[in-house]
């Protein structure tokens, strides 16, 4: 996995670890939308020198994440609707291309890799209907596992890397919201396992669809989007 994905390996410098950490910390709502980032308070929370955490503010600003206000510094990227309806659609596109190949090229190791991905999320979304939300962050952990399990076998590290990269964006509107559709979303994952073990991509990316717009229409319904 690439340091987009969700899922982080052990980092390799103090730099790499930083990183990691104030990108997650802004892809999990940590750090809210238009949070100044101060080099002096980054520095005593992230144990990295100045000349590091402007390195890494400007290779999250690379993606989207930081936002440079010239003279002024840093701060975390602001939030519109447009902006998620956009990344919505981009995920849309991105993850729809890839079940169709990956459903094409999947072999056992795949099935299972899906199956057992499927059934960490759906025990977790079982916790989560029984009003148990003290692992919200996990829960997304397990979402967004099991939807790279279903890409996974689409043959093109390039397509996965842009999808993780995208997906994140999309999981940070989702963080931020706190959105949770209970039994419709559930459901949703459900019929994309079905798919997948009968290799329906058609079937997959219209339940694709549905997923990701139901989301959409469902953080914003919080209002803390505008």
């Amino acid at each position: 996995m690439t340091d987009d994905t969700l899922v982080i390996p052990q980092p390799s410098t103090v730099g790499e670890s930083a990183y990691q950490k104030i990108r997650s910390d802004i892809v999990f709502g940590r750090l809210s939308p238009g949070k100044k980032l101060k080099l002096d308070r980054l520095k005593a929370d992230y144990g990295a020198s100045v000349s590091t955490l402007r390195e890494i503010l400007n290779r999250l600003h690379s993606e989207r994440l930081v936002v440079a206000e010239g003279q002024k510094g840093f701060e975390v990227a602001p939030v519109s609707i447009s902006n998620l309806r956009e990344i919505a659609a981009l995920r849309q596109l991105l993850e729809g291309r890839a079940l169709e190949q990956s459903f094409r090229a999947g072999d056992m190791e795949w099935e299972g890799r899906v199956v057992a991905a499927h059934h960490r999320l759906a025990r977790m979304e079982e916790r989560m209907a029984q009003g148990d939300r003290s692992q919200t962050e996990e829960w997304k952990r397990y979402d967004w596992e099991f939807h790279q399990a279903l890409i996974s076998a689409c043959g093109s590290k390039m397509l996965i890397d842009n999808h993780a990269a995208v997906f994140d964006k999309y999981l940070r509107y989702q963080m931020i919201a706190l959105s949770y559709r209970g039994d419709i979303a559930a459901n949703e994952h459900a019929e994309l396992l079905e798919c997948a073990l009968e290799r329906d991509a058609a079937r997959a990316c219209e339940v694709l669809t549905r997923h990701v717009a139901g989301g959409v229409e469902h953080a914003l319904a919080t209002r803390t989007i505008s």
